[in-house]
């Protein structure tokens, strides 16, 4: 069968098929249900849809793609979420959407039914009567959903006899299903997803209801080299949390064959082994890659393509990393760790485009710059003046060329910026006069009611998706989130513009 190759959103060569990846990751998930008898649980890992990750270090991947798989098994799927109860009393907080874990699984279940996926119901892991669970609880129940308790275990998940027990699983709710494929996904890690399906394997043997257990990660990607740049990107993603990715022993002994996994899958998969052995006389799996049905391996068709997307990806986490150290005023092993990978991928800052780019403009003016590197690969940069930010002139410059304006026309006139100047310093009490990325957008919309120039540079707004953006110092976050809206991935120097101890917006 011939596969449409799909372009990706950022300028880099394309390289992995979307369309091959959603066909062959369905079959194999179809299979894995059959070789259980009928029904299967599916831990989720990572991002079910929004996975912008996977499409950088995978150009022609589509952040949805999990998502559009799942719809193609939409009529055997159901869908359980997971929660930790203690993370709903805490108030624990997703940073990169603005919102707590308990709005997130609200925004899952309306995001999935959108898609037309089967939302059966949400379980608290870890509840022991916290207050906000029980106020959760009554929420989701006024909406209509079904919301099952699972409790906190002690020893969990070394002490295999009292956890595969009547005092252990035994005492969690029984989630009521109806589905061949129950897909077990979490709002973020540490939710109890592998528990919750251990604990349904359990309930369901007892039942006499064949099921079976099968674990879903796009990364690391098992059938690449241990040091291929994808799943050292994978490394990079992860610092934070010290994954190390490493050849699966279990499988090399079982199949003298090398695959690649991470360090808790490995770590868990004795114990994951034990269980599963209690529960059903014996383990179905020799080792935790035999657990998985990723398939996104065989959709790469450039493999250099791909190697040249994760390198790149690699430097974006070492600046992401580097900025949040220089934020915290602190020393910090993440960003050692991906100056390592760095060193194993054979990769320095200056391989980022945009970053010498940026350097030379800071360095010829003595003041802060920013280039964008365009999904064409030109690269236009901005320099900081008494009106205008770099980022906002370089955003500016950058829509000029779209548009193909001339770059001695002024978008904005000076009559339009000096009285939003005039508001902030004199009446928001900012010290800081010139305009922001968003500022600076408002104005060009305003200005596009009557000048045409302008209302061309509006209307080229989306030629700025997949651009690469890196400013000389560390952006307002205003600007770096407009940057974002914009679908520019943006990467700064870890220096800040002023020195001072507290560094807001202004």
């Amino acid at each position: 069968m011939e596969y449409k190759e799909s372009q990706p959103a950022c300028g880099l060569k394309p390289g992995f098929s979307n369309e091959k990846y959603i066909q062959l990751q369905s079959e194999r998930i179809r299979r894995r249900i059959g070789e259980f008898g009928g029904k299967l649980y599916m831990e989720f890992g990572g991002k079910l849809f929004d996975d912008y990750h996977a499409s950088r270090v995978l150009p022609g991947f589509h952040p949805d793609s999990k998502l559009k798989m799942l719809c193609a098994l939409r009529d055997q799927a159901e869908i359980v979420i997971a929660i930790n109860a203690a993370d709903i009393e805490s108030r624990k907080y997703r940073e990169d959407l603005g919102i707590t874990y308990d709005r997130e699984v609200m925004r899952l279940i309306d995001a999935f039914r959108r898609e037309g996926l089967y939302v059966g119901s949400v379980v608290m892991t870890r509840y022991n009567g916290q207050h906000a669970a029980d106020a959760f609880k009554k929420a989701m129940e006024s909406q209509g959903v079904q919301v099952y308790c699972h409790y906190p275990i002690a020893n969990y998940p070394e002490d295999v006899n009292a956890i595969v027990s009547e005092e252990g699983f035994g005492r969690n709710e029984y989630i009521q299903t109806t589905r061949s494929l129950i897909v077990v996904t979490a709002p973020g890690p540490g939710s109890g997803k592998m528990a919750t399906c251990l604990s349904q394997l359990y309930h369901e043997n007892k039942r006499g209801i064949k099921a079976g257990y099968a674990k879903f990660e796009t990364f690391p990607i098992w059938n690449l080299p241990l040091k291929h740049p994808v799943n050292l990107a994978y490394e990079a993603a992860t610092a934070d949390l010290a994954d190390v990715n490493m050849v699966d022993p279990y499988h090399l002994a079982a199949y003298q064959q090398v695959a690649v996994n991470y360090n808790r899958d490995v770590e868990i998969f004795r114990v994951l082994d034990a269980m599963m052995t209690r529960i059903f006389g014996a383990c179905p799996y020799k080792s935790p890659t035999d657990m998985g049905v990723n398939m996104a391996g065989f959709a790469i068709y450039d493999d250099e393509a791909v190697c040249e997307a994760a390198r790149q990806e690699i430097i974006r986490r070492y600046f992401k990393a580097a900025c949040a150290q220089c934020r915290n005023n602190g020393e910090s092993g993440e960003v050692r760790k991906i100056q390592l990978l760095m060193e194993e991928a054979g990769i320095i800052e200056a391989d980022r485009t945009v970053v010498p780019a940026a350097r030379r403009v800071a360095e010829r003016t003595g003041r802060p710059a920013t280039a964008i590197r365009l999904p064409d690969g030109h690269v236009v940069t901005g320099k900081t003046t008494d009106l205008l930010g770099a980022s906002s002139a370089a955003l500016l410059n950058a829509l000029k060329y779209i548009a193909n304006i001339d770059d001695s026309i002024d978008l904005i006139s000076r009559e339009v910026i000096e009285p939003i100047m005039h508001l902030k310093t004199e009446h928001l009490g900012s010290r800081n006069p010139r305009m922001h990325t968003d500022e600076l957008l408002i104005a060009l919309s305003i200005c596009a009611v009557t000048d045409p120039h302008a209302a061309q540079a509006m209307e080229s707004l989306g030629g700025l998706r997949g651009s690469e953006v890196h400013s000389t110092v560390i952006l307002a976050h205003a600007d770096e989130k407009q940057f974002g809206k914009l679908g520019a991935y943006v990467t700064c120097d870890p220096v800040f513009e002023e020195k001072s101890l507290y560094h807001g917006r202004e």
